[in-house]
């Protein structure tokens, strides 16, 4: 996690992705603010253990990409457009948090 936010505020992870299912939930909360001010494209996937096998351990809360193949770039940018487009600017998603909707004031 330390890794993970060291690589998110010095702007060299390319694309963050976090688990859904991690618990305790306060080790992740913050990581999507912290992605939108920085600017850096950010998904959620079902379970640790899809992120554990992308990175061939048993389970992991969180992966940042941080540098691809040449032929997988192009790949990463379309990923990285989509996500950007779904979760960095989506207003509704912000206003929505854990199923209760926010006041204007907040």
């Amino acid at each position: 996690m330390n890794h993970v936010t060291k690589l998110i505020e010095e702007k060299k992870a390319k694309l963050v992705v976090i688990a859904s299912n991690v618990d305790p939930i306060e080790l992740v909360v913050w990581l999507p603010t912290l992605c939108r001010k920085m600017d850096i494209p950010y998904c959620f996937v079902s379970g640790k253990a899809k992120l554990g096998a992308l990175v061939h351990q048993k389970n992991a809360a969180v992966v940042a990409l941080t540098e691809v193949r040449k032929e997988d770039e192009g790949d990463l940018s379309n990923l990285a457009s989509a996500f950007r487009t779904n979760f960095n600017e989506n207003v509704k998603l912000r206003r929505e948090i854990g199923g209760f909707k926010r006041g204007a004031k907040s």
